[in-house]
């Protein structure tokens, strides 16, 4: 297949630094073609998914009800509800999560212990061995980056809590067959972190936490968060293929 053949996953990504990172030498190793959309690729979010056979919401310093400060998010939450609607395969990370549960009518809120900020694992349950995105971990605990004051606090109707720890319980969940959230950052490895650290500044030392700190156990897990989820980006790929197959 060429480029211009190939199934399109949509990346919206609200800011420079939280970008798809890992994932995307794994989604496009699968077969699939990237379109990054917001403010700082340069090109609008598009006012469909006309065309787009997956979408990967990324995350971002705004919250999901911040319109003013960010105008493009209504526009990102009706390619969400959009995808949902059609079945088009569909990642929301952190803020994209955020996104995808205000979207269906669910509800963000702050966290109430504070914020999750690092390196954190979080356990999927036993009842996600049938799912066709984490299936694999069931039952198991995984490392993960977080970076998060809010949260998803009410799911929307049908939705299914897939992984949880003590700081939050919806980590990761699925609404209908081929939507999920993640409130932690699969595609984020040591050089976000680094970026991240650098854009709190004095936040991290008011959080109680230090930034080289931080840095160096998300260094240390990246060898383990790289495999976990690189794995996933490649199932992510690999369900995006399938339904572009089913559709045509």
């Amino acid at each position: 297949m060429t480029e211009n053949t190939l199934p399109v996953v949509l990346i919206v990504e609200h800011q420079e630094n939280a970008g798809i990172g890992h994932f995307a030498d794994r989604l496009r190793a699968q077969g699939v073609a990237l379109r990054t959309v917001g403010p700082a690729a340069g090109e609008a979010l598009p006012g469909t998914l006309d065309g787009i056979s997956g979408l990967i919401v990324l995350g971002g310093s705004m919250g999901p009800g911040d319109d003013e400060r960010a105008p493009w998010l209504p526009a990102a939450r009706a390619l969400l509800a959009e995808g949902v609607e059609r079945g088009v395969p569909t990642l929301g990370i952190c803020l994209g999560a955020q996104l995808l549960t205000t979207a269906l009518g669910g509800a963000v809120e702050l966290m109430p212990g504070g914020p999750e900020v690092g390196l954190a694992s979080v356990r999927f349950s036993a009842d996600a061995a049938g799912d066709p995105l984490f299936g694999g971990f069931a039952g198991g605990a995984v490392p993960t980056v977080q970076w998060h004051w809010l949260e998803a606090a009410a799911l929307p109707a049908g939705a299914e809590v897939l992984a949880s720890n003590p700081a939050c319980r919806n980590q990761a969940f699925r609404v209908g067959p081929a939507a999920w959230g993640v409130q932690f950052h699969p595609e984020a490895l040591t050089g976000t972190a680094e970026d991240w650290v650098v854009e709190e500044g004095d936040g991290l030392t008011e959080l109680g936490l230090a930034g080289d700190a931080v840095v160096a156990e998300v260094r240390a897990a990246e060898p383990r968060l790289r495999a976990a989820w690189g794995e996933v980006a490649e199932r992510f790929a690999g369900i995006v293929r399938d339904a572009e197959r089913r559709a045509g």
